[in-house]
């Protein structure tokens, strides 16, 4: 997963062509394979008339959308191939995944930020689900008979500002105060293009991550519920796991990351 311009070719190997790859040795195996794809809530498509969301929504290819974006929904275009050709498989979009992980990457840079006591937060929101139950949603559909299905995995949506204080609360730090317009964020994320331009580094912020902060969709989980009869964890209980996890960490390990974010 990368929102970083740079990594536009590399989402396009692993997400599709690895995608296709993976299919296509499915397909050619001696015994019958199920796939479990784990796919993304940014490849459903955006219905701008509607704040709810789900596995219906059709993908306009006619919408701005991010290299990843694009790479999840044509990665799931090679499963419905699949699919087509005779291949058993499920795909699951998981929202933004919550859980102690390495956070210098991904989601868990979330963690990072609240914990380095960083001053802004944007208007925006998004969805959220816990590690745990993607985990959970993916072994229990591959191993029933449902094939040719997508379900959302989703236990529900947060504000950024509401996110950030309730893990603020979590690792004792305080919160995010001071709210960056979207008018505003768009001025940072040029202004970060323009600085890892210059270093060779990797933008903090980007024009697709400033972009969808500011976006506020619901995606619905009603159907992997009705199939699977999971319930998902309440969002405070993960952000709460996932700190204190995070905690520990820091506490064994000591790292060179951690000790300066004291």
């Amino acid at each position: 997963m990368s929102y970083a311009p740079q990594d536009a070719e590399l989402l396009q190997q692993v997400n599709v062509v690895g995608t296709a790859n993976i299919v296509d040795a499915c397909l050619d195996a001696d015994e019958e394979i199920k796939l479990c794809h784990v796919s993304s809530i940014a490849a459903i498509g955006r219905n701008k008339e509607a704040t709810l969301l789900n596995e219906t929504s059709k993908w306009d290819a006619g919408d701005k959308q991010s290299a990843y974006a694009e790479s999840k929904h044509y990665g799931e275009l090679e499963v419905w191939r699949g699919i087509a050709e005779g291949l058993q498989a499920v795909i699951v979009n998981p929202s933004v995944v919550l859980g102690p992980a390495d956070w210098n990457r991904s989601s868990t840079r979330l963690f990072k930020y609240v914990y380095q006591q960083r001053p802004f937060y944007t208007p925006g929101s998004a969805n959220f689900v816990d590690v745990r139950d993607v985990v959970e949603a993916m072994l229990r559909l591959t191993f029933s008979d449902v094939s040719g299905e997508r379900f959302i995995l989703n236990a529900g949506q947060l504000t950024y500002k509401e996110f950030f204080a309730e893990a603020a609360r979590c690792f004792g730090k305080k919160a995010p105060s001071f709210r960056v317009s979207p008018a505003l964020a768009e001025v940072v994320w040029r202004l970060e293009h323009a600085r890892a331009w210059l270093t060779g580094g990797r933008p903090l912020i980007t024009k697709d991550t400033a972009r969808v902060a500011a976006k506020s969709h619901v995606f619905d989980n009603q159907k992997v519920r009705k199939t699977t009869g999971m319930e998902f964890r309440p969002l405070t209980e993960s952000i709460a796991w996932t700190c204190q996890v995070l905690l520990q960490l820091a506490q064994n390990q000591r790292g060179p990351e951690l000790t300066r974010a004291n």
